[in-house]
């Protein structure tokens, strides 16, 4: 890799503006476009007709964003090298009919969105945020990034047993963060966003807002070698992609044998299906279309196909101090020993050998280390979007991450050296 692309610990800096930014997927779209636009990157709408012509191109849908770079004088059956990767995190989400409460408290009625870890957003300050959807058809993005909402625990005088015992959480009952007092009032919350976004409240039809932790990440330790900050899982993954693909369309054309891609989706905490999640078309359609506006037909699609490889990067565990039984007794990753590769035989991970010399490579390039992860053939293997987008598209695909402590906590922990390393890996397998 050209040493124009070397990233250090301005990366993680920068990771941390834009974990703040993105509260939401929604927002973290919206914050990765950012980063591309000032690269050169255009937005080109699903509903237009798409040009042959070069350069970057990205699509939004929701919380999901697709973005490639055609080299100048690509043919239509040039391969691509993806980067997976997605937006949502394990949190709070708000119901239809939010307004709720009892005994003089105002309270706004949430679901459990994926397998989050109840208790790390007890006590904790939350903001709101998220998209409205409005009577003409277009979305706002809104952000009440201020103390707002609070999930208040039980005394330990009300509850002797929690400590002796582990603390039992029921997610009905329990969950229902306070923001207020007096009588519950139909219609209350949204007038409140709507207000702060500027907006009409009769104009707002829908809505998808979820709470947020309003701390802003920090460097930790004693060095500052740690970084600890909300929603890693996996906005970590997508800063990275998205840095990564501008670095490498900052490249000669001449020196880029694949197309670089970044495909970001949501939905992966809860199985990827929907149709901005991994298992809906959106990928393969921005794929082929790409082919088709260079000119190609169904064979340069299958031939673009065939040569691909995506890497799949998402947060996986790294060994923790008090609880090394749970882990692999010989697979043991760190945090700052550079990003990981995950392999599960079973195919909750889509890694195999071949992918393993690819991702080997990609590392030796950029002359990061880099680790493997498999699980305690005790414990459960969770999955990623690796699997789905193989089996999906056909595409060989490997999946990688950063190794993390406090995965689906409110608040997560990784080494604060990973994020650039896994960025330097990344941009050294998409400029191939």
């Amino acid at each position: 890799m050209s040493s124009s692309l070397r990233f250090d610990r301005g990366h993680t800096d920068d990771l941390m503006a834009f974990l703040m930014a993105s509260p939401s997927p929604y927002h973290a779209v919206a914050a990765a476009a950012e980063r591309l636009e000032k690269a050169g990157f255009r937005q080109v709408e699903e509903t237009a007709a798409w040009d042959g012509t070069s350069g970057g191109k990205y699509v939004l849908r929701g919380g999901a964003i697709v973005a490639w770079y055609v080299p100048e004088g690509t043919a239509a059956h040039t391969p691509y090298r993806i980067v997976g990767a997605h937006t949502d995190s394990p949190n709070l989400r708000v119901k239809p009919l939010p307004d709720t409460g009892a005994y003089g408290w105002r309270q706004v009625a949430v679901e459990i969105y994926g397998g989050t870890l109840l208790n790390t957003w007890l006590d904790r300050d939350l903001g709101l945020a998220g998209r409205i959807s409005l009577r003409d058809g277009t979305h706002r993005l809104v952000n009440i990034d201020r103390p707002l909402l609070r999930v208040p625990q039980l005394a330990v005088h009300l509850d002797r047993s929690a400590n002796p015992d582990g603390l039992k959480l029921d997610r009905q009952k329990h969950m229902q963060p306070i923001w207020g007092l007096g009588d519950v009032e139909e219609g209350d919350l949204i007038r409140f966003v709507a207000e702060e976004a500027g907006v009409d409240a009769a104009d707002v039809t829908g809505w998808d807002l979820m709470p947020h932790p309003v701390e802003p990440p920090a460097y930790l330790g004693r060095d500052r070698e740690l970084l600890a900050g909300p929603r890693m899982d996996n906005l970590l993954s997508v800063h990275a992609a998205a840095a990564a693909l501008a670095a490498v369309a900052g490249q000669p054309d001449s020196e880029l044998p694949y197309i670089p891609v970044m495909a970001a989706f949501d939905h992966e905490e809860n199985g990827s299906q929907s149709d901005t999640g991994a298992d809906g078309p959106l990928l393969g359609t921005v794929l082929e279309r790409s082919v088709f506006a260079r000119g190609g037909a169904y064979e340069d699609r299958a031939r673009a196909f065939a040569g691909t490889v995506c890497l799949s990067s998402d947060t996986g565990h790294a060994i923790h101090p008090n609880y090394a039984e749970r882990h692999d007794p010989t697979h043991h990753p760190v945090v700052n020993g550079g990003p990981i590769l995950k392999v599960n035989v079973n195919m909750r991970y889509a890694t195999d050998g071949s992918g393993r010399a690819v991702f080997a490579a990609a590392c030796r390039k950029a002359d990061v280390p880099w680790q493997t992860f498999v699980s305690n053939n005790s414990m459960p293997c969770g999955t990623t979007i690796g699997p789905i987008t193989a089996a999906r598209h056909g595409i060989q695909t490997v999946d990688i991450g950063v190794a993390i402590l406090s995965m689906h906590s409110a608040r997560e922990l990784c080494g604060a050296d990973d994020p650039y390393l896994l960025a330097n890996a990344l941009a050294a397998f998409l400029a191939g």
